[in-house]
């Protein structure tokens, strides 16, 4: 992302997002202004290319987009809108405006498109959806009678049923029974679910990030015996070591982005997801730590930002989940191709 474009982003969510924005959010209310000012600054339209409506930004850059956005808890679907838009004009369809979402986002999940007339008629449920009741369209992999189809499902043929994650983001049981716009999927269901995971590592580097300033800032104006807490050798120790997690994660989220633009590639995208989980696990731990039961109030950030790391570090798989794919491609690869992997990757 270059400056200008990183600078216009910093100051748009700096103008529209407060403490009490995530809190009202975890109530269930909609952030509409905040809502508009991402749509109308065209950052839901960052992975899209020119012909489609595209500003023809790079995958990196786009991703970078979604760390500013993680580091300020911005409790919107900017990446599911961005990675539903993808894949419908990758299938070679009209992107709608809105709110957008993908599914299904379960491995187990199967959804089914059969004709109906000269139309597809859609079935099937999909579990965990991210942002399902807001969604103005939902961009399905489904099972066709010839393979993969990529569908796009207006909010008249789905009916959700409200669920959360931890951090208080919808992710919805969606139920679809209703016609939809279809064509041949740019994707597999495994696919999406490695492109899932590779947004979902940049934003927790950019949640990270925010974690340590939060930290490194707490430390320096806490003060016990005498002296900010930040002074100690143990706090010193602990800093240290978020550092480096944070930096982790920082160089998997580059990863990760590479690992998008090549298709997604799923062990590049499924180790990049491993270690920005990992990253978030020992991070949010000793930020909390650090911080002591301050870090836990609704009135600090930080709980916003951990409660969105330990929710995002399951989702589209965890660590166990991607490190089996790991070692199953490195089987797969045998003692011949096991370097040219490790390297590849």
């Amino acid at each position: 992302m270059s400056d200008e474009f990183q600078d216009s982003a910093e100051r748009l969510f700096s103008t529209h997002m407060d403490r009490h924005l995530p809190r009202a959010a975890d109530a269930g209310s909609w952030p509409q202004p905040l809502w508009d000012a991402v749509e109308k600054a065209g950052y839901t339209a960052a992975l899209l290319p020119e012909d489609a409506g595209g500003y023809g930004l790079s995958v990196a850059e786009a991703f970078r987009l979604l760390r500013v956005a993680a580091a300020y808890a911005a409790p919107i679907p900017l990446a599911e809108t961005m990675l539903a838009g993808w894949l419908i004009a990758k299938a070679g369809l009209e992107v709608q405006p809105g709110v957008l979402t993908v599914a299904p986002v379960r491995r187990a999940d199967r959804v089914s498109l059969a004709r109906e007339g000269k139309a597809w008629r859609l079935s099937g449920t999909a579990r965990r959806v991210p942002w399902g009741r807001n969604a103005a369209a939902i961009a399905v992999i489904a099972e066709g009678p010839d393979g993969p189809m990529l569908a796009t499902v207006p909010a008249e043929s789905f009916s959700t049923e409200g669920g959360s994650n931890l951090a208080g983001e919808p992710r919805d049981t969606v139920i679809f029974d209703g016609l939809a716009v279809a064509g041949r999927a740019p994707l597999s269901s495994e696919a999406l679910h490695a492109a899932g995971a590779t947004l979902r590592t940049a934003q927790i580097a950019g949640a990270l990030a925010r974690v340590l300033s939060l930290c490194l800032s707490y430390v320096q104006t806490r003060v016990q015996f005498g002296r900010p807490i930040g002074k100690f050798q143990a706090i010193q120790h602990n800093l240290a070591v978020v550092a480096g997690q944070v930096a982790a994660a920082g160089a998997a989220a580059d990863m990760a982005a590479e690992a998008f633009a090549s298709g997604p590639e799923p062990v590049a995208a499924g180790a990049a997801k491993a270690r920005a989980g990992e990253a978030a696990g020992i991070a949010a731990g000793l930020a909390h730590q650090a911080h002591g039961a301050i870090g836990f109030t609704r009135e600090y950030e930080l709980q916003v930002l951990t409660r969105r790391l330990w929710s995002w570090r399951d989702e589209f798989g965890n660590e166990a989940a991607w490190n089996a794919v790991i070692g199953r491609a490195a089987l797969h690869a045998g003692a011949p191709g096991l370097w040219s992997m490790i390297t590849a990757v």
